[in-house]
C-alpha cells in the first residue's frame, strides 16, 4: 500500500517537472517571436533612418513629412535650415527628424 503511494507521489512530481519545463518553452518561444516581429524590424528602421540623416548635406534636395519639397541651406546638430520655393526668403529650420527623403545634387 505504501509502495503505490510512493510512486504515485513519484509521476506527480514529475508531471509537475513537465509542466514548469512547458511554461518555461513557451516564454522562449514567444520571446523569440517578440524579437523577430518587433524589435529586429524597428532596428533595421531605425538604420535606415539614420544612414537617410547621415547622407544629408548643404544644397541636398529633401522631401519633408508633411509632403514639403524644399532645398537644405544649413545644418546645426538636430535642425535644417530649409528653403521652400523659389522665394528666397522662405527659409524654415526644421528637425531633421521630419526629413523624409534626400536628394544630392550630382556634382
Amino acid at each position: 500500500m505504501f509502495n503505490n503511494l510512493f510512486l504515485a507521489e513519484k509521476a506527480s512530481d514529475a508531471a509537475g517537472g513537465n509542466v514548469i519545463l512547458m511554461i518555461v518553452f513557451y516564454v522562449v518561444i514567444l520571446g523569440g517571436m517578440l524579437y523577430l516581429f518587433a524589435i529586429k524590424p524597428q532596428k533595421k528602421e531605425e538604420a535606415k533612418r539614420k544612414a537617410l540623416l547621415d547622407e544629408l548635406k548643404v544644397g541636398s534636395y529633401i522631401c519633408t513629412s508633411a509632403g514639403f519639397y524644399g532645398q537644405v541651406i544649413g545644418l546645426e546638430d538636430e535642425v535644417a535650415i530649409v528653403e521652400f520655393g523659389n522665394n528666397k526668403n522662405c527659409r524654415i529650420p526644421m528637425k531633421k527628424t521630419h526629413i523624409v527623403s534626400v536628394e544630392n545634387e550630382e556634382e
